[in-house]
């Protein structure tokens, strides 16, 4: 899957699906995206190749008190993806709307449900939690061999 910006400043191609894809609903997320949930697609930084320019990055100030950096066009400011303190540079949350074809990553689970908008339903099945989840019980097998790999070469650094 490839995406970017607004303006195709920045390009990034994505290798193989992600670890998970959340639809966050608290008031932050809101509030920095200027709708009712982000949704972020989570990935290795190693499988988010940069095919264009460079993005900018933005420390933001976040909910847990510890920011966030966003990676944003450095023209059109419209931001691809952002990494947060838990796992720091080597997992980038990477933004669905700008993938070239959002559809093929829908959202696997709705989080911090608690802070939603009162008119936002959800379908039958969904995963929704009024706070977070504890990864074991959600995640794929797949992901979560992933994510054992990845904390393994983050402990190594």
């Amino acid at each position: 899957m490839e995406g970017g910006c607004t303006c195709r400043n920045v390009r990034y191609r994505l290798t193989g699906r992600p670890l998970i894809v959340h639809a966050c609903h608290c008031t932050w997320c809101q509030r920095e995206t200027g709708t009712v949930h982000a949704l972020n697609a989570m990935y290795e930084a190693e499988r988010v190749a940069h095919i264009a320019a460079e993005p900018e990055i933005v420390d933001t100030p976040s909910a847990s008190g510890k920011g966030q950096k966003i990676a944003r066009c450095a023209r059109c400011k419209v931001a691809v993806w952002s990494n947060y303190p838990g796992s720091g540079p080597a997992v980038r949350f990477v933004r669905v709307g700008t993938l070239d074809d959002p559809s093929q990553c829908p959202p696997d689970v709705h989080i911090f449900t608690s802070s939603k908008q009162p008119w936002v339903t959800f379908p039958p099945g969904a995963k929704v939690f009024a706070e977070y989840y504890d990864r074991r019980e959600v995640w794929p097998q797949e992901a979560q061999e992933r994510w054992r790999v990845l904390r393994e070469k983050m402990k190594q650094k």
